[in-house]
């Protein structure tokens, strides 16, 4: 598989024409050396201090692309304005019992961390990343979700090809993705993958509210060649922003190192939030800007 090219970040987070191209080329940017040694060690320390308060025995929700049997739990449904953690399926026996330590056991946090946490509004209100949303067409960002994702070793799931618009839904689409290698990420451990060019075609499908329930539609036909893939490999510090309609996944980490990320997703105001889109949050909670 051929690896992707990758930019020096800008200091000042403005984007040249050279960048401009290849983002409208692949759908998406590897901007390596965005955030500095400092402020991943001060993020990361923050994940260790969330993950040790976390009582694994207070709730079982499993995250997973792949069988999505999440969405049937209040504890994820409710999510969208607070700090959750989810595990991996691979961390449980047949049992139900954890078989690593928590540390190594959860999938990812979500979904709120820029809202809730100082840490984390921090690194994600950062005047470069205001700069750059208005180079890639954010004219009027706001800051709706935030993951961390830990991959973990050998237990780190597969994240099935998709598109952030199936889940992030506006009109029309205009959801933006930011990706930070919190360490390095490599084809070894479980790198991103995407399909250069890919954001051109249609969104595929829907992850919704129907009424109470949470359904995944079938909105047009898949035509992704998967032979076209390139690996998105990421020291860590790097930037990775993703089209909300780029495909894109991530193989599983059945190494001994662990691969962890942080997203931030993004859309415009200008556009159209769809009320049913599986994320909401409180009426206290209005979902801000970069400032």
């Amino acid at each position: 598989m051929k690896t992707a090219e990758r930019f020096i970040a800008p200091d000042d987070g403005r984007l040249d024409d050279a960048m401009r191209a290849a983002w409208d080329r692949d759908g998406f940017l590897a901007l390596e050396g965005f955030k500095s040694p400092a402020e991943l060690a001060e993020l990361r320390a923050r994940v260790d201090e969330i993950v040790e308060t976390f009582d694994p025995d207070s709730v079982r929700t499993v995250f997973s692309t792949q069988q999505q049997s999440h969405a049937a739990d209040i504890y994820f449904r409710e999510s969208g304005d607070k700090v959750r953690c989810f595990f991996e399926a691979g961390a449980f026996d047949d049992a139900g019992e954890l078989t690593v330590p928590k540390q190594r056991a959860l999938n990812k946090i979500g979904h709120a961390m820029h809202d809730l946490d100082p840490v984390f509004d921090r690194f994600c209100r950062d005047r470069r990343l205001a700069g750059m949303a208005g180079d890639l067409g954010l004219a009027e960002p706001a800051l709706i979700q935030s993951m961390v994702i830990f991959k973990q070793p050998r237990i780190g799931g597969e994240v099935g090809m998709h598109q952030d618009a199936t889940f992030l839904h506006t009109d029309p689409v205009s959801v933006t993705g930011f990706w930070f290698a919190l360490e390095d990420a490599d084809a070894g451990n479980g790198c991103l993958v995407a399909l250069p060019g890919a954001h051109r075609g249609p969104l595929a499908q829907r992850f919704h509210y129907c009424g109470d329930d949470l359904r995944m539609d079938r909105l047009a036909e898949q035509h992704w060649d998967e032979n076209a893939l390139v690996a998105l490999e990421a020291p860590a510090g790097t930037l990775v922003v993703l089209h909300g309609l780029l495909p894109h996944g991530s193989a599983p980490n059945l190494s001994a190192r662990s691969r962890q990320a942080f997203a931030l997703h993004v859309y415009d105001r200008r556009t159209r939030w769809s009320a049913d889109n599986w994320l909401r949050r409180s009426e206290d909670m209005p979902v801000r800007g970069f400032s």
